[in-house]
């Protein structure tokens, strides 16, 4: 308990899914937390019942960003994470279909919305000696098939970013790193196949129905899953982590299942004759 005890947290798109875990674990943990999103009734909700504050932030707004940052730092005089967690599933379907606009709106939000949080946290991490930035990007963004193909660019961009970034960062004692969920039932997942926002929440029974047995470990994924990463990238317990993707997937990025290759041999010596 109490391990980000006065420390201060910035967290994007906190007002559902990771962010919202994130918030709750954070808070938990001492940290006083200020909430950046768009869902402002929500978000202002979250924040009260939790003891943080909320700002409205459109990550792919430079002014919101640094509005958000300055707001932060106004309320708690520093900013020791940047949860830089805001994201889309943005453009949907195969690439004839996906659309200029689409295109830049899933970029926009996923890729430059990290860029500037970083970027405006830097700024402040520096005059203060240091701090942590952590970034989500997906297993989408090292394996195929796991996600649209403008999302999964804009999360390996995430990725280089995170990596290219911590090694001008690191040397002023910031800290950049970006974890990686797999299949973990958010809203986000749901809206992206078409399920109206206010009925979001309602599928993630089914969701997790849909995650569970796909990895070696069989239980779905969970959105404290992913908080307890971000937590442990927040805190002092990572200090010597700069650089790094974390991935938390159960597994499913590790390639096929002993269980799938096993029975395919089976299956191969059953056909050729042979036990």
């Amino acid at each position: 308990m109490n391990r980000l005890e006065g420390k201060v947290a910035l967290i994007t798109g906190g007002s559902s899914g990771i962010g919202e875990a994130t918030v709750r674990l954070f808070s938990s943990e001492g940290c006083k937390v200020v909430i950046g999103d768009i869902q402002d009734e929500r978000g202002m909700a979250l924040a009260e019942e939790v003891g943080a504050h909320y700002v409205h932030m459109d990550v792919s707004s430079e002014e919101d960003v640094k509005k958000g940052i300055e707001f932060t730092v106004g309320k708690h005089g520093r900013l020791d994470c940047v949860f830089n967690n805001a994201g889309i599933a943005g453009a949907v379907g195969d690439l004839d279909s996906v659309t200029v606009e689409a295109f830049d709106r899933t970029l926009a939000v996923n890729l430059r919305g990290v860029f500037l949080g970083t970027k405006y946290a830097a700024r402040q991490m520096r005059k203060q000696g240091g701090g942590s930035v952590i970034n989500t990007a997906s297993v989408a963004a090292i394996r195929t098939g796991y996600g649209n193909h403008i999302y999964s660019a804009s999360k390996a961009g995430v990725i280089q970013f995170t990596k290219s970034v911590s090694m001008e960062l690191g040397e002023d004692n910031i800290r950049v790193n970006c974890v990686l969920p797999g299949f973990i039932p958010t809203p986000m997942i749901a809206m992206a196949r078409g399920v109206p926002v206010d009925e979001a929440e309602s599928k993630l029974g089914v969701i997790k129905d849909a995650f569970t047995g796909v990895q070696p470990i069989k239980r779905a994924g969970s959105v404290e899953d992913i908080a307890k990463a971000a937590l442990w990238l927040a805190s002092d317990d990572s200090s010597f982590v700069n650089g790094q993707t974390i991935v938390v997937d159960g597994g499913v990025t590790g390639g096929r299942m002993w269980s799938d290759y096993t029975k395919g041999l089976e299956e191969l010596s059953e056909k050729l004759g042979v036990r």
